[in-house]
């Protein structure tokens, strides 16, 4: 009898490690005999500690779970899938995750991370197999037509990054995975790189051998113990297995991958800042050109895709690329990870094609606010995404879209506010955020978050109406300065959450004198 329990570092920080210990006990006492599978989770981390068992080949689930649970959970002979008051019925019927289209995410959560038998038996390396048999032009093709764009925060095509790459001449060429996942209520990466890493190994194998290169680095976060064990796990049992290394499968390929550590540095985020830390060196913004895709690590032609960008490729290749894009709207098309947080009643991973509105979302996926009290905000792309009133709730939920509406998508995180937020308090955390961590190459970004934390400060503390008026209009230009003069999305971003606090939510911004 197969009974799941997670163990990715989300459920483990709520107590699935005793909950795990405490099923092994239970069932040695009452002389059960089970496997129990410490899979990742499947996102749903309103649920967590989500268990499961297998019945009949089908999965049923019980949750939120705690130890306290687990003998009652015996005595209701759940690993046969007995009634219970947390049964949740059979996991792929929750409402939840039958609304969604599960693509890039399709494995999460289903087995145990490092269970390469089982990742190959859910369709796993299928989409590598097919690219060793094509050839690189074609495979290049392949992620242009598919419509994949950068999942990270510009969107920018990756076809045309590989394409480049492809095209250039050099000895040696790299593959950067930027996993440096930074933004406040993103933590889609983290998951899929603790539950399913296997996935992200393909993509970026896929990558190596379509442009002919032989080394990739993924860059990940100090703060992701937990991921950074299960990629270096997963690349040793690749590697051992054939699918890493030298003459990949058999197809006189190599690609060799590592996993780089960085020392928690926000604007490592951006490509070329995250060059140089992978190359030792302090994380300072490069200028442009030349580009990384002709000029990348240690000076030569390297991709740069963040996690759920490479993650998508094995099924464009698996499935072909008009399956993929034939999901989406206009030029936003495939799917995308939204990930759910803040003050929202069920947070967690929706993964489904662009085009989905916010309240589809958040009230239809998230349930609304945790609090119950009305929602006033959301802010999307994390901390210098823009920020949403209610009255935006039917914006569509893809790249063009949210542009229009004064936003971006960014990583795709979703972070929700009730009615007891305060703008300019927001504000004031998005420019401190930007002089936090700020490079400091150039002046607009170090020096005008500063001025940017000071004059905000003074709006909320005058009492004078004309004064109020004369430091939002400084603070209107210190804003434009910022977005139009610094090197890099740190600072040419951040006035981005500033400016749509001030014209969405105005009445934050009278200070004392209201």
């Amino acid at each position: 009898m197969k009974i799941f329990v997670p163990n990715d570092s989300a459920a483990r920080s709520i107590g699935a490690d005793a909950i795990a210990v405490a099923i092994t006990a239970e069932a040695a006492k009452r002389g059960v005999a089970i496997e129990l599978v410490r899979n990742g989770t499947r996102g749903a981390l309103w649920l967590e500690t989500l268990v499961e068992v297998e019945v009949g080949g089908e999965r049923i689930a019980y949750g939120p779970t705690t130890a306290d649970d687990v003998a009652s959970l015996f005595d209701a002979k759940f690993y046969e899938g007995g009634s219970h008051p947390l049964s949740l019925g059979a996991t792929e019927k929750i409402e939840w995750f039958a609304k969604q289209d599960r693509v890039t995410f399709s494995r999460v959560g289903v087995n145990s991370p490092l269970d390469l038998e089982g990742y190959i038996s859910l369709g796993g390396y299928a989409g590598l197999k097919k690219a060793l048999s094509l050839s690189a032009d074609a495979v290049v093709q392949e992620v242009l037509d598919s419509g994949l764009r950068g999942r990270g925060g510009a969107g920018f095509p990756a076809g045309i990054k590989w394409k480049t790459v492809l095209g250039a001449q050099a000895d040696q060429k790299y593959v950067c995975c930027n996993a440096d996942e930074g933004d406040s209520g993103t933590f889609a990466d983290r998951i899929l790189m603790e539950a399913d890493p296997f996935t992200l190994i393909e993509g970026m194998t896929i990558a190596g051998t379509a442009v002919g290169a032989t080394i990739g680095y993924i860059y990940i976060r100090s703060e992701y113990p937990d991921a950074i064990a299960a990629m270096q796990g997963a690349i040793t049992v690749a590697t051992c297995a054939g699918y890493l290394g030298k003459n990949i499968c058999g197809s006189g390929n190599d690609f060799d991958l590592h996993v780089r550590v960085g020392a928690g540095s926000y604007v490592c985020g951006e490509e070329t800042a995250m060059l140089e830390s992978i190359e030792g060196k302090r994380g300072v913004i490069r200028s442009k050109p030349p580009l990384p895709a002709l000029a990348g690590l240690f000076g030569k032609p390297t991709i740069i895709n963040n996690v759920l960008t490479l993650a998508s490729v094995p099924a464009i290749l698996a499935d072909g690329a008009a399956a993929y894009a034939a999901r989406g709207v206009g030029r936003s098309l495939g799917t995308q990870i939204f990930q759910l947080a803040g003050n929202i009643k069920r947070g967690g991973i929706v993964e489904t094609g662009f085009g989905i509105t916010l309240d589809a979302l958040i009230n239809g996926f998230g349930g609304g606010t945790f609090t119950g009290k009305p929602l006033r905000a959301i802010q999307i792309g994390g901390p210098l995404g823009a920020y949403f009133g209610v009255e935006k709730l039917d914006v569509s939920m893809d790249y063009e879209s949210l542009i229009a509406a004064g936003g971006m998508l960014g990583h795709g995180g979703v972070v929700l506010f009730d009615e007891s937020v305060n703008l300019a308090e927001q504000a004031k955390f998005a420019m401190e955020f930007c002089s936090i961590e700020s490079c400091g190459k150039c002046t607009p970004c170090r020096i005008g978050s500063t001025r940017g934390v000071e004059t905000i400060v003074k709006i909320m503390s005058s009492r004078d109406a004309a004064e109020i008026a004369e430091q939002k209009s400084l603070l209107l230009d210190l804003c434009e300065v910022m977005r139009d003069g610094s090197l890099c999305a740190m600072g040419g971003l951040t006035p981005l959450p500033v400016k749509s606090a001030l014209e969405n939510f105005p009445s934050d911004f009278e200070g004392a004198a209201k």
